[in-house]
């Protein structure tokens, strides 16, 4: 242990002192350097950027696009996604659009999966023993909705290619992104698409489809760059939902202690959940500039968590963190946090609102699950429910973990999503008792 906090105390004068030495900001290709210089204005939805890009996708053709959204703060921002669509002509009605929200890839511009060298592909996930990247990137099940005629994107998220700061794991901000992506591709007359749509996402995304579920005003605001869009389902992987938590919970200062501190414990376990914990505060500090870094970490522990975050995607971070720290990277942490009644009140109002699903949503869950507590998706259930949304929870077959959960989800969410978009009669599915 002296090692170790040795180790930091180095490391932490050496950041203070600097040596003079030139930290490079990520570096991004050359059509995201060409965006991230761009102003957001226009309407939400609105393409201002796109280049079409290779797919080995039957049928498909794919594009990389920027487009105008918003974050929590109705502040306007430029967020940036990966287009495919069929290359059929396109039906009258115009073709349905499955919208991806993908999981934690991290926070710096780098980030955004719609950067990889050959993007328009089914989900590649990196742990895998067929994954070939550091980071997670394509569109689950892409061969499959391209079949069936459907187009589908997938945002990046503000902040992981189109200049800003990524608000990590604020939820009401991903998901506004998310619908931004379905107009977007709804605007863009190559891909024929329509007006009916559904989301789909797994963890971090997860959270920002269950979020854009309970958006009813931002999914019918007017004047946009396409109107009247039309979410019929949204399927929620391993969903987080940190507001359900505490449902109807009137905050004081007592109680917001409380929440940050049992935030902090729970996901400090491990060096890869503190790489999560502290990018969620890295994140939600973007999104409410009332909030400081250093309400909740040392000095030191807030001029390395914004050096790491600033430039480098999730594992990276983590690995990081671990080379520095070890074991003591607990010790970024105050001993007393501050500020918490403000960085609880984020915490919620960057998460789902209690507002009844404008569709049915489906949750995958499984048992093995010790990222995103399952009994998250089973509380968001019940709130739900009793504001009388159309809500089921399926228990995936077999143990599986947080990061097994796409591809054994996939066999089940298909079908769903197909009588969805048929427009098929769905039975509620919210528990009776």
């Amino acid at each position: 242990m002296k090692k170790v906090l040795c180790k930091a105390a180095v490391l932490s004068i050496f950041l203070s002192l600097n040596f003079g030495i030139v930290y490079a900001e990520p570096s991004i290709p050359p059509f995201y350097q060409a965006v991230s210089k761009m102003s957001p204005d226009g309407k939400l939805g609105q393409v201002i950027k796109k280049e079409q890009i290779s797919t080995a996708v039957p049928g498909a053709q794919a594009w990389r696009i920027a487009y105008i959204s918003s974050d929590v703060g109705d502040r306007k921002t430029i967020a940036t996604a990966l287009v495919v669509a069929p290359t059929a002509k396109a039906p009258a009605e115009g073709r349905p659009v499955m919208a991806w929200a993908h999981g934690t890839t991290g926070t710096a511009q780098s980030c955004g999966p719609s950067q990889l060298t050959n993007p328009a592909v089914s989900l590649n996930q990196y742990f895998l023993l067929d994954g070939n990247s550091w980071s997670d990137y394509g569109l689950p099940s892409l061969e499959a909705f391209i079949k069936e005629g459907y187009v589908v994107v997938g945002t990046d998220y503000q902040g992981l290619g189109g200049g800003g700061k990524h608000q990590y794991a604020v939820a009401n901000t991903q998901a506004k992104d998310t619908i931004d992506s379905i107009r977007a591709v709804g605007s863009m007359q190559e891909t024929g698409a329509g007006k009916k749509a559904i989301i789909y996402g797994w963890s971090q995304g997860g959270g920002t489809a269950i979020a854009a579920a309970s958006m009813p005003d931002y999914i019918s605001k007017k004047g946009t760059a396409f109107d009247d869009i039309e979410p019929v389902g949204f399927v929620a992987l391993a969903p987080y939902d940190v507001a359900v938590t505490m449902p109807g919970a009137k905050l004081d200062q007592a109680i917001s202690e409380k929440m940050i501190s049992e935030l902090s414990a729970s996901f400090s376990d491990n060096v890869f959940n503190f790489a999560h914990f502290s990018m969620t505060l890295w994140g939600t500090q973007a999104a409410f500039p009332n909030l400081k870094l250093t309400d909740l970490l040392t000095d030191d522990g807030a001029k390395v968590i914004d050096k790491i975050y600033s430039n480098k995607c999730l594992h990276a971070s983590a690995d990081t963190l671990n080379y520095a720290y070890g074991a003591g990277y607990k010790n970024l942490l105050k001993p007393k946090a501050q500020n918490t009644l403000a960085w609880a009140q984020a915490f919620l109002k960057g998460s789902v609102d209690p507002v009844k699903p404008v569709a049915p949503v489906v949750i995958y869950w499984g048992t093995k699950d010790t990222v995103v507590p399952p009994v998250m998706g089973e509380l968001y259930q019940k709130q739900m429910c009793k504001l009388g949304g159309n809500i089921s929870r399926v228990q995936l077959p077999g143990e599986q973990t947080h990061f097994s959960t796409p591809g054994t989800a996939a066999p089940l969410y298909l079908p769903w999503v197909k009588d969805r978009m048929a427009g098929k009669a769905l039975a509620n599915a919210c528990p009776k008792n």
